[in-house]
């Protein structure tokens, strides 16, 4: 049972009905925190978030929304202080990714992954930041990212692209917004095994690749919605433009494996 303590707060979680998304924002209710859960197309998902949400003591909305259509993620922000009177968590967790070589990709694809991933996380930290600033309490955000943004993995440049940018635009924003104390930090979760990943990957394929991975599995969810509770709790004051790395040590040097002997 996790010790953060977020009664009182109102978080908004995107991409929450699955994954990442869900596990982070029954991690935020467990710690006290009315949700959001935003969800695109997976509502009835979204809806059993809800309804585990209320089974941990704590309230939540569905909300739909497109995050690449910035007037949406300003409604959702809206509905979040309409229902529940304020905002001082967002966690910007959606995500969409196509796997194909640069030059042979379709481009609606490539967009839409840059759309989703990059352009989605800016515009909830934008409407979150200006919420925000106008309560004057500060407040945590939360983008999740990926060893991507600094791996180029192959067949993945639009993603890549949209992960490295939202490091960046975050550490940015963080000195931005420092007065106002809002703290902006990231996460970058490893291989985690999520239904998202499991659209390229067989059962197969996760299990022998997990454990090559120096801590010999992939990650979960719930381990990524734990960090995601530590890097949003208020007693974390003194954290902001950090980039939280939970990945098993995956990103780690290749001789690091079990058994591997480094170069000469």
């Amino acid at each position: 049972m996790t010790d953060v303590n977020l009664k009182g707060r109102v978080a908004v979680v995107t991409g929450a009905s699955l994954g990442i998304g869900r596990a982070a924002a029954l991690e935020l209710a467990r710690c006290g925190a009315s949700v959001v859960v935003n969800y695109r197309s997976h509502l009835h998902q979204a809806e059993e978030v809800i309804a585990e949400v209320e089974k941990l003591g704590s309230r939540g909305i569905v909300f739909q929304a497109d995050v690449a259509d910035q007037g949406a993620v300003e409604a959702m922000v809206q509905a979040a202080v309409d229902n529940f009177g304020r905002l001082d968590i967002a966690v910007s967790n959606a995500a969409y990714s196509d796997r194909e070589r640069f030059f042979e990709a379709d481009m609606a694809g490539f967009h839409r992954t840059v759309n989703v991933t990059m352009w989605g996380a800016f515009y909830l930290m934008r409407a979150a930041t200006q919420q925000m600033i106008r309560q004057g309490e500060g407040g945590a955000i939360c983008l999740v990212s990926s060893p991507h943004a600094f791996i180029p993995a192959p067949k993945a440049m639009a993603y890549n692209m949209s992960k490295a940018a939202i490091e960046h635009a975050a550490r940015t924003a963080a000195i931005e917004v420092a007065e106002y104390k809002i703290r902006i930090n990231l996460i970058q979760p490893g291989w985690t095994d999520t239904p998202g990943e499991r659209k390229f990957a067989s059962e197969e394929t996760l299990q022998s690749a997990g454990a090559k991975i120096p801590l010999g599995r992939l990650g979960n969810p719930e381990e990524m919605g734990r960090a995601i509770a530590f890097l949003c709790d208020p007693r974390n004051d003194y954290l902001t433009g950090a980039a939280l790395l939970v990945d098993g040590g995956i990103s780690l040097p290749w001789w690091a494996n079990r058994g591997s002997a480094a170069p000469a």
